[in-house]
């Protein structure tokens, strides 16, 4: 048996293992990968038809041979999903607080939507996968077509995961071994944390999976072990391993470790149970020695008592998953390593760590395997996850020689005839939960939805009865049926989509913003003024087509004289990791304050003359969420533009302020406008509608007229002026369009 890949022009295929002994290679039917999922919303777990991913620079496409299951985190999730909304809330209680504060800014309905939304959107199980190197994305140096390799990614047939959470298996460490070396590099970090030296007392709380493994390291380091559970079916299988253990229900583990420690208490105690009381974190504390160190490496209650740690001057640390690179877009999307002298240890170094430990038999992973099962027959363990005699679970996935297609087709029901046939790039939060409703409602017919990972897309077109499926955008492009592409991806692919679609000849919505460099918006112009007067072009400036937006623009007129616009967003504080963020993807002012150019754009009938910006601090920051700009129109309006992000999220987002010959308008986060000083006009009273569903409206209206949506001049001009804002940040200066 050897491995034969390549990409089939024509029907976008991946065609893995081919048996050789048969002189001839025989092109099978394509078959869908499966997929584990949880949905959170129902508690059901099952298997997925999905079109196989398409790897990304910096990604690997591996196939699978086995996955492991976690019993304690997936356990939590099936669970989680099965709960009441009731008992979800209750699990989640700093969820709660922002769907109040979300209820008090966009009222009860859409919050109670957006939350169902988010419920029903099902998620991928698993962590710990093994399998061979099916496909290298572009980039990829590190790895080579059939390397035996383990990553975190998911239950599924074949994945694409990031490089630096892919590590190369030993040849003496086996398939089934080697499952557990990411969840082992859980424990292994913890360790880590608490630096153990030779001779230490080292105490275990848990001897679950992690638990056993954590133990097992430790005593790998040099430390004397000591573990304790409420399992007596765990605390056997750990005393066979070597570990001191007793039933933490029958016995007192701190008199016992104080015993077996001639009265000093344990140097290091590493916290690996899973348990909602506080008593846990107390019994670590009291079995300590004085300056002990304690990193919870589980999840339990944190009501600690100051005594405990203040007598002691006890140092407390929580674990952080694998390893340094966790969490970190640079380390794990973009392939960023930690450099080796500053940061030993990163996550997929954690996981080599592990495969040389197993290697050496260090640690003994196969007396933790519970039980092998089909892939297929996944329900024999989800269906019983409390089961006190499993330790660890193996799911076995087929070998036989597969087909896998990137396209999933299906067989829609009802009627697809229509003028207008969409095909999608992007399955993300806005596709899902704004987008594909507005293009339903007004009857669009979804031709096809692509999406990286291959999963959500599936999702989607199956429940917006789509035709096909899948994780090659250029699949769309290519399909003759399509006759608008619409791209909903991260802000840095859009130019580039744009231009490809245009191309192709196909007809472009894309949500904002439409380029994020002057080079991009030139390409895009040059391309309109040259190749492209057969398509149209869209940009999803959707607040325009508001009712309370349109109900001003009828109050001013469509050519009014001068005026003063004051338009605020009440943004939010986003993590310093949130993608938005990074100046890659063009920051928060080019991909969502565009939108606030447009109404200005609109609401005074006027181009920009000019662009004045501040951002908050001593100096101005390009990059910042905190900004105010001055825009002083051809028509002698001035408009004033506030983004902030240090707002409360309790208050309304958006909010615009017009003055205007002796008289007001307010308009107050797109559910209330009211008038002051207009006659015939006081209040305008909606549910939060920013103009999503009429905007797709009057997009099929354009469609079948063959004039654009919004003249292409204002949306190459709001872009321009868009990059301007940034660049007065930039030079602390004002800036002519």
């Amino acid at each position: 048996m050897y491995y034969l890949y390549w990409i089939s022009s024509v029907e976008n295929s991946v065609h893995f293992p081919l048996n050789s002994n048969s002189g001839i290679y025989k092109r099978r039917q394509p078959k869908y990968l499966k997929q584990l999922i949880q949905n959170l919303k129902t508690g059901i777990t099952s298997l997925e038809e999905i079109p196989v991913p398409q790897p990304g620079r910096g990604q690997v496409l591996i196939q699978t041979t086995h996955t492991l299951v976690s019993l304690g985190t997936e356990r939590m999730l099936v669970e989680f999903g099965k709960a009441s909304l009731f008992q979800k809330a209750r699990q989640q209680p700093e969820k709660v607080q922002q769907v109040l504060d979300k209820i008090r800014a966009e009222g009860l309905l859409p919050t109670l939507e957006a939350v169902f939304n988010k419920l029903d959107q099902p998620i991928p199980l698993g962590y710990c996968q093994v399998g061979v190197v099916a496909q290298l994305g572009e980039g990829i140096t590190e790895f080579q077509i059939g390397d035996r390799v383990v990553s975190n990614g998911s239950h599924a047939e074949y994945v694409s995961v990031p490089k630096n959470l892919v590590a190369k298996i030993p040849a003496s460490v086996s398939d089934e071994e080697a499952a557990f070396a990411v969840i082992g590099s859980i424990g292994l970090q913890g360790l880590r944390l608490a630096e153990p030296t030779l001779g230490e007392t080292v105490v275990v709380i848990g001897l679950g999976l992690i638990g056993l493994l954590t133990a097992q390291l430790a005593k790998a380091n040099g430390c004397q072990v000591i573990g304790y559970d409420v399992d007596e079916t765990k605390v056997r299988l750990a005393a066979s391993l070597g570990i001191k253990s007793i039933n933490s229900s029958t016995n007192d583990p701190t008199a016992f470790v104080k015993e077996t420690t001639l009265g000093l208490g344990a140097d290091i105690v590493l916290i690996t149970a899973s348990a909602k009381t506080d008593e846990i974190i107390h019994q670590a504390a009291s079995m300590s020695r004085k300056r002990g160190r304690i990193v919870l490496i589980g999840v339990i209650g944190l009501n600690l008592k100051r005594t405990d740690f203040y007598e002691k001057e006890l140092t407390f640390q929580v674990s952080c998953s694998y390893g340094p690179g966790r969490y970190d877009e640079n380390y794990e999307q973009k392939g960023q390593d930690y450099p080796v002298p500053f940061v030993r240890w990163t996550a997929q170094r954690n996981f080599e760590s592990v495969l040389r430990a197993i290697s050496t038999q260090s640690v003994n992973v196969k007396a933790l395997i519970s039980e092998q099962v089909s892939f297929s027959d996944f329900q024999n363990v989800y269906g019983d996850m409390k089961n006190p005699n499993r330790v660890a679970s193996l799911l076995v996935y087929p070998s036989q020689p597969k087909t896998l297609s990137r396209r999933v087709v299906f067989q829609p029901t009802g009627s697809l005839v229509g003028s207008l046939r969409a095909g999608i790039i992007g399955a993300g939060n806005f596709t899902k939960a704004t987008l594909l409703p507005a293009l339903k409602k007004n009857q669009v017919v979804i031709r096809g939805i692509a999406s990286a990972n291959g999963l959500s897309g599936t999702l989607m077109a199956k429940k917006y009865n789509a035709g096909f499926a899948t994780t090659d955008y250029r699949e769309l492009l290519r399909d003759e049926k399509v006759n608008l592409v619409i791209v909903t991806t991260r802000h840095s692919l859009h130019a580039e989509m744009v231009t490809k679609a245009i191309q192709a000849g196909k007809n472009v919505f894309v949500e904002k913003p439409l380029a994020l460099n002057e080079e991009e918006l030139h390409v895009l112009q040059e391309l309109f003024t040259t190749k492209a007067q057969a398509s149209l072009l869209h940009v999803g400036f959707n607040r325009r087509f508001s009712p309370h937006i349109l109900q001003l623009k009828k109050l001013v007129g469509l050519q009014p004289g001068a005026m003063h616009l004051t338009i605020t967003m009440n943004a939010g504080a986003l993590p310093p990791s949130h993608w938005t963020l990074d100046p890659k993807e063009g920051g928060r002012i080019i991909g969502e304050a565009c939108h606030l150019v447009d109404l200005a754009v609109y609401l005074t009938g006027s181009e920009v003359a000019s662009v004045t910006g501040q951002s908050m601090g001593i100096s101005s920051n390009s990059n910042s969420d905190n900004a105010s700009f001055l825009l002083e129109m051809q028509s002698g309006s001035n408009v004033v533009i506030n983004y902030f992000a240090n707002g409360s999220k309790a208050y309304s987002k958006e909010r615009i302020e017009l003055y205007y010959q002796e008289r007001t308008l307010v308009m107050d986060n797109f559910r209330v406008t009211t008038g002051y000083g207009w006659p015939g006009f006081t209040k305008l009273k909606t549910s939060i509608d920013k103009g999503h569903s009429e905007q797709i409206k009057q997009l099929k209206i354009a469609f079948e007229s063959g004039k654009p949506l919004i003249p292409m001049s204002q949306l190459f001009h709001v872009t321009a002026v868009t990059l301007a804002m940034v660049q007065s940040l930039k030079q602390n200066a004002r800036i002519s369009i």
